[in-house]
């Protein structure tokens, strides 16, 4: 799954628009829109997201041997 895939369910389960969401984070719909197309939203715009729906974002890599490489 994309990260915009992600961020579409995101917005369908808190019952706001990809607009609303852009301008919860201070990004024009316009801008918005352009990120998703391209994926390329920052963990910056990630988090800011997740704190605006009042969500958690975690990011970290899964090893094989099941250790995890954690984000800040």
């Amino acid at each position: 799954m994309t990260i915009s895939e992600q961020i579409k369910i995101l917005c369908v389960r808190n019952n706001i628009s990809a607009a609303e969401l852009a301008r919860r984070i201070g990004q024009s719909p316009q801008n918005f829109n352009a990120k998703m197309k391209r994926e390329s939203f920052t963990i910056a715009d990630l988090e800011k997201m997740a704190e605006a729906v009042n969500a958690k974002f975690e990011r970290n890599f899964i090893l094989f041997s099941g250790d995890k490489v954690k984000g800040e």
